[in-house]
């Protein structure tokens, strides 16, 4: 086992300390602003899906009312939820332009 100088040690510690604070002026936030606005999208087609849910029910609980069978209901609303739940899937997996996977390589040396 090879024995490490103090002064190595100090040298190794300085630059992993200078590593962590390139690293913390490169920070950004995860999403770009595009991924936030169609984010906010997704969400709102969810929001207009469950809106449109919403009421069909009777004044008189002695009564049945047949708007609760209706298209918006049944039909359009669950659409308009699954299609933001797909739109909210898309904003989080999308790349961004210009960024790329970076290449590893896997040299045994």
């Amino acid at each position: 086992m090879a024995k490490v100088t103090k002064t190595e040690v100090a040298s190794i510690l300085a630059k992993q300390k200078k590593d962590v604070k390139e690293k913390d002026h490169k920070m950004s936030f995860v999403f770009t602003r595009q991924k936030y606005i169609i984010m906010l999208i997704g969400l709102g087609l969810i929001l207009v899906g469950f809106l449109l849910m919403i009421g069909g029910g009777s004044e008189d609980p002695n009564t049945f009312s047949k708007e609760l069978f209706s298209f918006r209901r049944l039909t359009l609303a669950p659409i308009l939820v699954i299609l933001g739940f797909v739109v909210e899937i898309y904003a989080i997996m999308k790349k961004p332009k210009g960024e790329t996977e970076p290449i590893t390589k896997n040299d045994p040396a």
